[in-house]
C-alpha cells in the first residue's frame, strides 16, 4: 500500500504538470472504486483550474475555486502524467485531461482507491477532519506523543500507526522508526518516557524524509508519477529482513505480528 512518502512523492511529481492548468474533460471508465466516483464529476470539473496540489495524510488534494478533489491511491493505485495519444490500459480508470494536452491518469488494479469531490473546506471533510497532525510539521513532536500516550496499554507500534495520533506512519516506517529509536515495538505506549518519545518523533521524521528523498519504497505495486519505482527499500534496516543479522549488533532479527501486521525488530537493540 502506498504510504505517506509514496503519496508525497506523487504529489511533488504531478504538481508542476497540473497546477495552473484548466481541466478540459474528466473521463471516468470505472466509477466503482472504494466509494463511487461522483457521477457529475466531469460536469463539475470541466472549465475549472487546478490552483494547488497538496497532501493531507495519504490523500491528495486538487484545489479549485469551486472545491477540492480528494484522491486516495488505495492499495495499488498510481497517478501518471501522460499525453492524449498514449494507449489506455486495463486498470486505467480515470483521466483528468487538461487544456494543454496533459493527461493525469489514475490506475488502480485493486480498485481500493478513491476519487471524491467536496465543495466545502477540505479540512472539514469527514475523511480528514479527525486526523492527527502531519509528522513532518512542527506541531508533531515528542511532547504530543507523550501526552496522548499516558495510561495507554496498546503497543507503541500500534499507537504511532493510529491516524488520530499522527498521520502517515504506516507499517514499513513504523518498523524502521522504532528500530532507529531503539524502542521495542511491543512496549505499552503508556510506558514510554518523554525522552524516548522525543527521540521517536525525530526518528519518524527522519525515516519519512529519507524515504521521500529516495522516491518512496517499492513493495509490490508502487510507482511514482512517471511510472518509476521508489528505492528506499534498499535502505530498510528491519522491515523485510526477518532472520537476517541486525545492522547494529549482528543478532538475527525477529518477526512477530502486532495488530495483524508484520513487525520486525532486534531483540537486543530495541528495549
Amino acid at each position: 500500500m502506498p504510504e505517506l512518502p509514496e503519496v508525497e512523492t506523487t504529489c511533488r511529481g504531478i504538481a508542476p504538470h497540473i497546477e495552473g492548468q484548466m481541466i478540459k474533460q474528466v473521463v471516468i471508465r470505472q466509477p466503482k472504486l472504494r466509494w463511487p466516483v461522483p457521477e457529475t464529476l466531469n460536469q463539475i470539473l470541466t472549465g475549472l483550474t487546478i490552483e494547488s496540489v497538496s497532501r493531507r495524510a495519504k490523500y491528495l488534494l486538487f484545489s479549485t475555486a469551486s472545491g477540492t478533489v480528494l484522491l486516495h491511491l488505495g492499495m495499488s493505485g498510481s497517478l501518471r502524467i501522460m499525453s492524449t495519444d498514449q494507449a489506455v490500459g486495463k486498470h486505467d480508470h480515470i483521466d483528468f485531461i487538461f487544456n494543454d494536452g496533459t493527461v493525469l491518469r489514475f490506475n488502480d488494479p485493486r480498485r481500493f482507491g478513491a476519487v471524491l469531490w467536496t465543495s466545502e473546506p477540505a479540512a472539514e471533510h469527514p475523511l480528514l477532519k479527525n486526523l492527527g497532525p502531519e509528522p513532518l510539521l512542527a506541531d508533531f513532536n515528542g511532547e504530543l506523543l507523550y501526552s496522548l500516550s499516558r495510561n495507554r496499554k496498546t503497543a507503541v507500534k500500534s499507537f504511532i500507526m493510529n491516524s488520530h495520533i499522527v498521520v502517515g506512519v504506516g507499517n514499513i516506517y513504523a518498523n524502521e522508526a522504532l528500530f532507529m529509536a531503539a524502542i521495542q515495538p511491543t512496549r505499552p505506549a503508556g510506558k514510554v518516557s518523554l525522552a524516548r518519545y522525543r527521540k521517536l518523533a525525530e526518528c519518524i521524521r527522519v525515516v519519512l524524509q529519507q524515504a521521500i528523498g529516495q522516491g518512496g519504497t517499492t513493495l509490490r505495486d508502487f510507482v511514482n508519477e512517471a511510472g518509476k519505482p521508489g528505492y528506499f527499500q534498499q535502505q530498510l534496516k528491519v522491515y523485510g529482513r526477518t532472520g537476517l543479522p541486525c545492522v547494529s549488533c549482528n543478532q538475527p532479527l525477529t518477526e512477530i505480528r502486532i495488530a495483524n501486521r508484520s513487525t520486525v525488530f532486534c531483540g537486543n537493540c530495541q528495549r
